[in-house]
C-alpha cells in the first residue's frame, strides 16, 4: 500500500506545476483525498481535498483561485495543478487519505490515515 507524490521542481513566480499522487496496492475511488504542505520551518497545513465522487473540492483561502485538484480514479491518481506560483508556495507538499467519509465528503483539516511520501516544490521570485 502506498502513496507517492511527484512532480515537484523548481519553478519562477509565476509559474505552473502539476502535483500526481499515485495510489498502489488499494484503490482511491472511494476515499476523499487530501493535499497538504509543510514549508520550511513551518507546520503542516492542509490545503486542498476532493471527496471520492468529485462533487466537493475545498482550498486554503491562500491558494484559491490559483490551485485546482481533480482526481481520475481509472488510473488511481489525484492531481493538483497549481498556477500563479508565489515564493510562499515552496513547501513539500503531500497527499494522504483521510478515513472514510461519505462520498461527496472532505475536509481540509482533520485526522489523516494514511500519509503519502512528499514532493517538493520551490517557487523562485
Amino acid at each position: 500500500v502506498q502513496l507517492q507524490a511527484s512532480g515537484g521542481g523548481l519553478v519562477q513566480a509565476g509559474g505552473s506545476l502539476r502535483l500526481s499522487c499515485a495510489a498502489s496496492g488499494f484503490s482511491l475511488d472511494f476515499y476523499a483525498i487530501n493535499w497538504f504542505r509543510q514549508a520550511p520551518g513551518k507546520e503542516r497545513e492542509g490545503i486542498s481535498c476532493i471527496s471520492s465522487s468529485s462533487t466537493n473540492r475545498q482550498y486554503l483561502d491562500s491558494v484559491k483561485g490559483r490551485f485546482t485538484i481533480s482526481r481520475d480514479n481509472a488510473r488511481n491518481t489525484v492531481y493538483l495543478q497549481m498556477n500563479n506560483l508565489k515564493p510562499e508556495d515552496t513547501a513539500v507538499y503531500y497527499c494522504a487519505v483521510p478515513p472514510l467519509v461519505g462520498r461527496d465528503d472532505c475536509a481540509i483539516t482533520g485526522h489523516v490515515d494514511f500519509w503519502g511520501q512528499g514532493t517538493l516544490v520551490t517557487v523562485s521570485s
